[in-house]
């Protein structure tokens, strides 16, 4: 039997005390799983993106990310859910996923990154989802708030 299931990410721009600065964060590609097949011995991967770009700031930022809509407040149980379905998935900010990407919580870190003037840098955002998990047929989704700090 297939799976299909993918990752939608939504974005949401929190400007702290500098708000003069002209700073965006946005979805390069979200990050798509597939088909998932749950009898399959290997993990199923995805790498989507995002984009940063500032104008008229000089500084550092970070960038993080929350639990998700399904998750139950915690960066361990990160969750995918079709109606009463759910597949568990975590996101990493490393290709050997072992640097889970949260708000720095938990065992989580964020990323940093910095602009002189007018910048633009694109950041990789590392899926996976466990083997062997029991599910039913359909589309799974769940939605992470991605906040940039300056």
């Amino acid at each position: 039997m297939k799976r299909i299931i993918g990752l939608v990410m939504f974005m949401l721009f929190a400007p702290t005390a500098e708000s003069w600065a002209q700073c965006s964060v946005g979805v390069g590609a979200p990050v798509s799983f597939g088909t998932y097949l749950p009898l399959a011995a290997i993990r199923q991967t995805s790498v989507g993106s995002l984009t940063v770009g500032c104008s008229s700031f000089t500084g550092s930022y970070t960038i993080s990310f929350d639990v998700g809509l399904y998750s139950g407040g915690s960066f361990s149980n990160r969750r995918m859910s079709s109606g009463s379905d759910d597949l568990l998935y975590q996101l990493y900010t490393d290709a050997a996923y072992t640097t889970v990407w949260g708000d720095g919580s938990g065992g989580t870190v964020t990323v940093s990154g910095s602009c002189v003037g007018t910048c633009s840098a694109s950041y990789n955002v590392y899926g996976q989802v466990p083997a062997r998990q029991p599910a039913s047929p359909g589309t799974y989704t769940d939605a992470i708030t991605v906040t940039i700090s300056f």
